[in-house]
C-alpha cells in the first residue's frame, strides 16, 4: 500500500493499472475518452477570464464589444456566458469566443468566419445561414444545433455536432479529421452521429476516424472527401455524390449506398464489415 500511494504521489497512474492484472489495462482504456473531456475542461478553466457575480453579457453589450473591435484588434469574447442572447446578424469575424457559453442563442446570419470558437459551447445554438468559414472550432459542442445552409468551408471541425442538422451547409474542404499527432488523453474527433446532412457541400471534407453513425448524408456531396478508418455504421449515403470518396477501412456496417455507388467509391473494398453494407 506504501509503495502504491507513493506511484499515485508522483502522477504515474497509467503504471500501476498496466503494471497489474491484464483487465487493468482495458479500464484504462475505457477511461481515457472521460479523461479527454476533464482535460478541456481543465483547459478551459485556465483560459477563463475573472468574471464579477452576475458577469453575464446582454445583446446591447456584444453589439458594443463588437463595434469598438477592428482587424488588427477583433473582439475577445473568450469564456463569456453569451446562451440564449439574440445575436442574429452580428459581425465576429476573427473574434475570439475560445470557451464561450453560446448555448440556444441565436446567431442565425452572423458572421463568424476566421473566429477562434475552440472549446465553446454552443448546444442548441441557431447558426442557419450564419458564415463560419475558416473559423476553429477544436474541442467544440454544436450538439443538436441548427446549421442549415450554414457556410462552414475550410473551418477546422475536430468538434461535436451529433444530432445538429447542417442540411444544405458548405462543409466543402472542412477540416475534421482526428490528429492522431495529439491525442494524449483520447481519441479527439469530429462526431457527426445522428446528425442531418442532407444536400450538405462536403467535397473534399476529412472525416478521417470521424463518428458518423447513422448520419443522414442523403443527396449530399462528398466528392473526394476522406472518410478513412471512419465510425460509418446505420449511416444513409442514397443519392450522394460519393465520386473519389475515400472509404478505406471506414466500418460501413447497416449503411446505405446506391447500387451504383460500388463503382465510384475508392476503397469501398476495404472498407469494414462492407458484408454487412445495404446496396440499393
Amino acid at each position: 500500500m506504501a509503495c502504491a500511494a507513493r506511484e499515485l504521489r508522483f502522477g504515474n497512474i497509467r503504471r500501476i493499472f498496466m503494471n497489474r492484472r491484464p483487465h487493468r489495462l482495458r479500464e484504462w482504456t475505457a477511461l481515457q475518452p472521460r479523461l479527454a473531456i476533464l482535460f478541456a475542461a481543465a483547459l478551459l478553466l485556465l483560459v477563463r477570464p475573472p468574471q464579477t457575480e452576475g458577469a453575464e453579457a446582454d445583446a446591447g453589450e456584444i453589439r458594443r464589444v463588437l463595434a469598438a473591435a477592428s482587424r488588427a484588434a477583433p473582439a475577445d469574447l473568450a469564456a463569456r456566458d453569451l446562451g440564449g442572447l439574440d445575436l442574429s446578424g452580428l459581425d465576429f469575424k476573427g473574434a475570439n469566443l475560445r470557451g464561450a457559453v453560446l448555448r440556444g442563442a441565436n446567431l442565425e446570419g452572423a458572421d463568424l468566419s476566421g473566429s477562434i470558437l475552440d472549446l465553446a459551447i454552443l448546444r442548441g445554438a441557431r447558426l442557419g445561414s450564419a458564415t463560419l468559414e475558416g473559423c476553429s472550432a477544436f474541442g467544440a459542442i454544436f450538439a443538436g444545433a441548427d446549421l442549415r445552409d450554414a457556410k462552414l468551408s475550410k473551418a477546422m471541425l475536430v468538434a461535436n455536432l451529433s444530432g445538429a442538422d447542417l442540411s444544405g451547409a458548405d462543409l466543402s474542404g472542412a477540416i475534421m479529421a482526428a490528429d492522431m499527432r495529439n491525442q494524449p488523453m483520447g481519441l479527439m474527433r469530429v462526431v457527426l452521429a445522428n446528425s442531418v446532412l442532407r444536400g450538405a457541400n462536403l467535397a473534399g471534407a476529412d472525416l478521417s476516424r470521424g463518428d458518423l453513425e447513422f448520419a443522414d448524408f442523403t443527396g449530399a456531396d462528398l466528392r473526394g472527401a476522406i472518410l478513412r478508418r471512419a465510425d460509418a455504421a446505420g449511416a444513409d449515403f442514397r443519392g450522394a455524390n460519393l465520386s473519389g470518396a475515400d472509404f478505406a477501412e471506414a466500418d460501413i456496417q447497416g449503411a446505405r449506398f446506391d447500387a451504383a455507388a460500388s463503382g465510384t467509391v475508392r476503397n469501398l473494398e476495404n472498407a469494414r464489415n462492407r458484408e454487412a453494407a445495404i446496396f440499393e
